[in-house]
Protein backbone atom coordinates (compact mmCIF):
# COMPACT_ATOMS: atom_id res chain seq x y z
CA UNK A 1 0.00 0.00 0.00
CA UNK A 2 1.45 3.54 -1.28
CA UNK A 3 1.63 5.96 2.09
CA UNK A 4 0.91 9.55 0.73
CA UNK A 5 4.54 10.52 -0.09
CA UNK A 6 4.76 7.74 -2.06
CA UNK A 7 1.90 8.97 -4.30
CA UNK A 8 3.09 12.64 -3.80
CA UNK A 9 6.49 11.33 -5.34
CA UNK A 10 5.27 8.94 -7.59
CA UNK A 11 3.11 12.07 -9.44
CA UNK A 12 6.24 14.29 -9.31
CA UNK A 13 7.94 12.11 -11.43
CA UNK A 14 5.25 11.67 -13.63
CA UNK A 15 4.97 15.07 -14.24
CA UNK A 16 9.06 15.43 -14.55
CA UNK A 17 8.70 12.87 -17.01
CA UNK A 18 5.91 14.63 -19.16
CA UNK A 19 7.82 17.61 -19.60
CA UNK A 20 10.83 15.56 -20.96
CA UNK A 21 8.81 14.28 -22.91
CA UNK A 22 7.51 17.75 -23.86
CA UNK A 23 11.16 18.94 -24.37
CA UNK A 24 12.53 15.94 -26.40
CA UNK A 25 9.40 14.38 -28.38
CA UNK A 26 7.18 17.34 -28.65
CA UNK A 27 4.95 14.91 -27.01
CA UNK A 28 1.24 16.77 -26.76
CA UNK A 29 0.07 13.80 -24.84
CA UNK A 30 2.05 14.69 -21.88
CA UNK A 31 1.74 18.15 -22.66
CA UNK A 32 -2.30 17.54 -22.26
CA UNK A 33 -1.69 15.57 -18.64
CA UNK A 34 0.58 18.99 -18.09
CA UNK A 35 -2.55 20.76 -18.95
CA UNK A 36 -5.14 19.04 -16.81
CA UNK A 37 -2.62 19.66 -13.97
CA UNK A 38 -1.30 22.72 -14.06
CA UNK A 39 -4.03 25.18 -15.46
CA UNK A 40 -6.43 24.49 -12.83
CA UNK A 41 -3.44 25.65 -10.19
CA UNK A 42 -2.47 28.50 -12.58
CA UNK A 43 -6.44 29.67 -12.86
CA UNK A 44 -6.37 30.00 -8.96
CA UNK A 45 -2.78 31.75 -8.79
CA UNK A 46 -4.46 34.50 -11.00
CA UNK A 47 -7.73 34.52 -9.41
CA UNK A 48 -6.19 34.65 -5.73
CA UNK A 49 -4.46 38.00 -7.16
CA UNK A 50 -7.61 39.34 -8.82
CA UNK A 51 -10.76 37.48 -7.68
CA UNK A 52 -13.47 37.81 -10.72
CA UNK A 53 -11.26 37.81 -13.07
CA UNK A 54 -12.09 34.63 -14.86
CA UNK A 55 -10.78 35.89 -18.65
CA UNK A 56 -7.36 36.95 -17.30
CA UNK A 57 -6.94 34.05 -15.32
CA UNK A 58 -7.96 31.33 -18.40
CA UNK A 59 -5.78 34.07 -21.10
CA UNK A 60 -2.80 33.62 -18.32
CA UNK A 61 -3.61 30.07 -17.76
CA UNK A 62 -3.46 29.29 -21.93
CA UNK A 63 -0.35 31.69 -22.42
CA UNK A 64 1.62 29.70 -19.42
CA UNK A 65 1.03 26.32 -21.53
CA UNK A 66 2.48 27.80 -24.55
CA UNK A 67 5.50 29.27 -22.96
CA UNK A 68 5.84 25.34 -21.48
CA UNK A 69 5.31 24.06 -24.77
CA UNK A 70 7.86 26.26 -26.73
CA UNK A 71 10.72 26.79 -23.86
CA UNK A 72 10.46 22.98 -21.97
CA UNK A 73 13.88 22.17 -23.31
CA UNK A 74 15.13 25.29 -21.14
CA UNK A 75 13.64 23.38 -18.26
CA UNK A 76 16.65 22.29 -15.30
CA UNK A 77 15.28 20.19 -12.49
CA UNK A 78 18.66 21.22 -10.84
CA UNK A 79 18.21 24.34 -10.46
CA UNK A 80 14.41 24.54 -9.61
CA UNK A 81 11.53 22.03 -8.91
CA UNK A 82 9.06 21.85 -11.64
CA UNK A 83 6.42 23.68 -9.75
CA UNK A 84 8.34 26.79 -9.10
CA UNK A 85 9.66 27.06 -12.77
CA UNK A 86 5.60 26.94 -13.97
CA UNK A 87 4.70 28.85 -11.29
CA UNK A 88 7.15 31.70 -12.03
CA UNK A 89 6.33 31.45 -15.95
CA UNK A 90 2.81 32.09 -14.60
CA UNK A 91 4.20 35.65 -12.15
CA UNK A 92 5.75 36.71 -15.58
CA UNK A 93 3.08 36.16 -17.34
CA UNK A 94 0.19 37.59 -15.23
CA UNK A 95 2.70 40.92 -14.89
CA UNK A 96 2.70 40.85 -18.74
CA UNK A 97 -0.84 40.67 -18.84
CA UNK A 98 -1.16 43.66 -16.96
CA UNK A 99 1.10 45.21 -18.19
CA UNK A 100 -0.52 45.06 -21.88
CA UNK A 101 -3.73 45.56 -20.43
CA UNK A 102 -3.67 47.71 -17.39
CA UNK A 103 -3.34 50.47 -19.23
CA UNK A 104 -6.88 49.77 -20.69
CA UNK A 105 -8.83 49.75 -17.13
CA UNK A 106 -11.01 52.45 -16.20
CA UNK A 107 -12.74 53.41 -13.34
CA UNK A 108 -15.88 53.94 -15.50
CA UNK A 109 -19.07 51.56 -14.81
CA UNK A 110 -20.26 50.67 -18.62
CA UNK A 111 -23.53 49.75 -16.70
CA UNK A 112 -23.68 53.89 -15.07
CA UNK A 113 -22.80 54.82 -18.19
CA UNK A 114 -24.96 53.55 -20.21
CA UNK A 115 -28.31 54.10 -17.79
CA UNK A 116 -27.38 58.13 -18.42
CA UNK A 117 -27.70 58.33 -22.04
CA UNK A 118 -30.51 59.41 -23.02
CA UNK A 119 -31.91 57.19 -26.13
CA UNK A 120 -31.63 59.78 -29.11
CA UNK A 121 -33.86 57.61 -31.00
CA UNK A 122 -37.14 58.27 -28.53
CA UNK A 123 -40.49 58.68 -30.24
CA UNK A 124 -42.59 60.80 -27.89
CA UNK A 125 -45.58 59.57 -29.36
CA UNK A 126 -44.52 55.83 -29.61
CA UNK A 127 -43.58 56.28 -25.90
CA UNK A 128 -47.47 57.79 -25.43
CA UNK A 129 -49.12 54.83 -27.22
CA UNK A 130 -46.85 52.00 -25.36
CA UNK A 131 -48.22 53.55 -21.84
CA UNK A 132 -51.98 53.88 -23.17
CA UNK A 133 -51.86 50.49 -24.18
CA UNK A 134 -50.30 48.78 -20.71
CA UNK A 135 -52.90 50.62 -19.17
CA UNK A 136 -55.37 49.02 -21.55
CA UNK A 137 -54.26 46.04 -20.61
CA UNK A 138 -54.02 46.72 -16.82
CA UNK A 139 -57.50 47.54 -16.70
CA UNK A 140 -59.10 44.69 -19.36
CA UNK A 141 -56.70 42.46 -16.55
CA UNK A 142 -59.28 43.45 -14.01
CA UNK A 143 -62.45 42.71 -15.93
CA UNK A 144 -61.37 39.13 -16.30
CA UNK A 145 -63.08 36.72 -13.92
CA UNK A 146 -59.88 36.05 -10.68
CA UNK A 147 -59.24 32.30 -12.22
CA UNK A 148 -58.07 33.49 -15.43
CA UNK A 149 -56.31 36.80 -13.33
CA UNK A 150 -54.51 34.14 -11.87
CA UNK A 151 -53.07 31.80 -14.70
CA UNK A 152 -52.32 34.95 -16.97
CA UNK A 153 -50.14 36.52 -14.01
CA UNK A 154 -48.62 33.02 -13.45
CA UNK A 155 -47.71 32.47 -17.32
CA UNK A 156 -47.20 36.16 -18.42
CA UNK A 157 -45.72 37.67 -15.78
CA UNK A 158 -44.19 35.56 -13.56
CA UNK A 159 -42.83 33.99 -17.15
CA UNK A 160 -44.16 30.34 -15.48
CA UNK A 161 -44.57 27.51 -17.49
CA UNK A 162 -48.17 25.94 -18.32
CA UNK A 163 -46.82 23.01 -16.25
CA UNK A 164 -45.23 25.07 -13.56
CA UNK A 165 -48.51 27.01 -13.66
CA UNK A 166 -50.62 23.93 -13.20
CA UNK A 167 -48.17 22.68 -10.59
CA UNK A 168 -48.83 26.03 -8.20
CA UNK A 169 -51.92 26.83 -8.31
CA UNK A 170 -53.19 22.91 -8.01
CA UNK A 171 -55.09 23.07 -10.82
CA UNK A 172 -54.86 20.16 -14.28
CA UNK A 173 -52.44 21.50 -16.83
CA UNK A 174 -55.30 21.30 -19.48
CA UNK A 175 -57.38 23.86 -17.35
CA UNK A 176 -54.87 26.35 -17.14
CA UNK A 177 -54.23 25.72 -21.03
CA UNK A 178 -57.83 26.32 -21.62
CA UNK A 179 -58.03 29.34 -18.83
CA UNK A 180 -54.76 30.86 -20.59
CA UNK A 181 -56.45 30.92 -23.74
CA UNK A 182 -60.01 31.79 -22.55
CA UNK A 183 -58.04 34.79 -20.82
CA UNK A 184 -56.39 35.96 -23.77
CA UNK A 185 -59.42 35.74 -26.17
CA UNK A 186 -61.46 37.65 -24.04
CA UNK A 187 -58.70 39.94 -22.73
CA UNK A 188 -57.90 40.65 -26.76
CA UNK A 189 -61.95 41.36 -26.74
CA UNK A 190 -62.19 44.00 -24.30
CA UNK A 191 -58.41 46.23 -25.66
CA UNK A 192 -59.93 45.97 -28.93
CA UNK A 193 -63.18 48.13 -27.41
Amino acid sequence: MNTVSETINDSKNALLEDMTQVAVARDTRALERLFDHYAPRIRAFCLSAQPGANLMADDIAQEVMIRIWNKAHLYNPATASLNTWIFTIARNARIDYMRKNGRYQSDIDPEEFWSEMADENADPFREAQQQRDQERVRDGLKQLPNDQQQVLAKVYLEGKSHSEASEELGLPLGTVKSRVRLALNKLSVIIKR
